[in-house]
């Protein structure tokens, strides 16, 4: 898989590969392209038609189970990132278009790598367990407590693993190639371009936690793929060309993945802290001076009307920070494609990006981390989503290694099987002796819930009937 010496690593013919408009999954060869709708867009139809993206919508983007209205949930951010994204994509490309020898590959427009980076960007949260990371926190402590090593330890480390250090980037890559539209036979089935694009994390858990010991959250590395999908991870890698990485025996990124990167990134230092202001959490000075940064001029250089309101005041320095960021990272992304291409790239592209903007970034993330991911509201929440999906994992996730035959099912244990045959019978699964397997299957019916649907059955569970959130 690996660039003949003697081809240029940055040539059209390379990035055409990058560019591969052949579908993950499918035997088709990847068809002509159509000029009033690419196989890239309808890479992003179908994500917008699919039931995953919609549960996005009661899903946590910082603050779980918020009533206040115009607060962001996953799928609002995914919007935003999927446009900011599709910036990012169309610029890098007119600046590589003018810097590659010959231009882009045949066939292949700025507005077609827009629309790939847009695409990747409405997917990338596709796989967050409700509660967003706190959910990802939970699952990961409950299958480290001391009563689950019995089961574990009689599998393979790269099973155990996936558990052990449970991903939401990972759960987005199964339900892409597996559980969407065409169950067990391609998922999905996005373009290799999207998906390249999409994976920020290009390998196993084994991969990136090959050091992985004393199993303490604080130590795991994330990861992209579980091993149940390995082998789609391969053609993924085979289809694009993506070299090995240079760290661990994972692969390295798709160019295309570091402006979703710098996309969420933009969104998230951007307009988490806007919600923060709404919230009561931090004040507008503290957000403006942040704004200032970023958009590298003092305040008394732009002139804002008087009339304006602290809303209207902070959309118009926010959209004038994310112009200067768009053009700084697309800048850094054609200065950096050899190192890209070749897999050697370290950091973000924030990384390599003028010193006022990684100021700016980091003063946004740091904002966040002090004031509104250990604000008090907010950790309550986190301690009530842990224990919530404790109870739903405390209540289904025995039913993977219970057999039927030797140990005859309690009442609760059939009741809690019919809730799940449902999701079982479309995704065309079943409980078998693979109790790896079937705790992948328990984990796609758990995890695919919004927060909503997540606490009214653990509260149902534990006997409180009719609570509404």
């Amino acid at each position: 898989m690996r660039t003949p010496i003697n081809k240029p690593l940055n040539s059209r013919s390379h990035w055409a590969k990058l560019f591969s408009a052949q579908r993950l999954g499918s035997h088709k060869k990847a068809p002509a392209q159509d000029s009033a709708r690419s196989s890239f867009h309808k890479d992003y139809d179908r994500l917008v038609f699919s039931h995953s993206f919609r549960q996005l919508n009661q899903k946590t983007q910082v603050h779980p189970l918020t009533n206040q209205l115009g607060i962001h949930t996953r799928l609002t951010h995914s919007l935003e990132v999927s446009c900011i994204g599709r910036s990012l994509g169309v610029m890098a490309a007119e600046k590589l278009h003018h810097t590659l020898e010959g231009g882009l590959p045949d066939g292949v427009t700025p507005a077609d790598v827009g629309v790939i980076v847009q695409a990747a960007c409405l997917a990338h949260d596709i796989g967050n367990p409700p509660f967003g990371h706190a959910g990802e926190y939970a699952i990961r402590d409950w299958f480290m407590h001391s009563e689950r090593q019995t089961i574990l330890q009689n599998m393979s480390s790269n099973e155990q693993l996936d558990l052990l250090a449970y991903e939401g980037n990972a759960q987005g890559f199964r339900i892409l190639t597996r559980n969407e539209h065409h169950p067990d036979a391609g998922g999905m089935r996005l373009t290799c371009a999207t998906l390249g694009a999409f994976m920020k994390y290009p390998w196993l858990a084994t991969h990136s936690n090959e050091a992985y010991q004393d199993k303490a959250t604080s130590n795991i590395q994330k990861f992209g793929c579980f091993y149940s999908e390995a082998a789609q991870l391969e053609q993924l890698a085979a289809c694009l060309s993506l070299p090995r990485s240079k760290h661990h025996d994972g692969f390295a990124r798709h160019p295309l993945a570091y402006l979703l990167e710098a996309a969420d990134d933009i969104c998230y230092a951007l307009i988490d802290l806007e919600d923060g202001i709404n919230l009561n959490m931090l004040t507008y000075a503290e957000v403006a001076t942040i704004f200032y940064e970023l958009i590298g001029e003092h305040p008394s250089t732009i002139s804002l009307p008087a009339h304006m309101s602290v809303r209207q005041h902070l959309a118009s320095l926010r959209s004038r920070a994310m112009m200067r960021l768009v053009n700084s990272v697309t800048d850094a992304f054609v200065a950096n494609s050899d190192a890209m291409l070749a897999g050697t790239l370290d950091g973000s592209l924030f990384a390599h990006c003028d010193v006022a903007v990684q100021s700016g970034i980091t003063q946004a993330k740091d904002l966040a981390r002090e004031k509104i991911f250990n604000h008090p509201s907010k950790v309550r929440m986190e301690l009530m989503a842990n224990q919530c999906l404790h109870r739903l994992l405390d209540a289904f996730m025995p039913l993977a290694w219970t057999n039927e035959i030797s140990t005859p099912m309690s009442f609760e244990q059939q009741r809690l099987l019919m809730l799940l045959k449902p999701h079982f019978d479309e995704h065309q699964r079943f409980l078998s002796d693979d109790i790896y397997q079937n705790m992948l299957n328990v984990l796609d019916f758990i995890t695919g819930m919004n927060d909503h649907e997540a606490y009214r059955l653990a509260q149902e569970l534990q006997g409180h009937w009719g609570t509404v959130v």
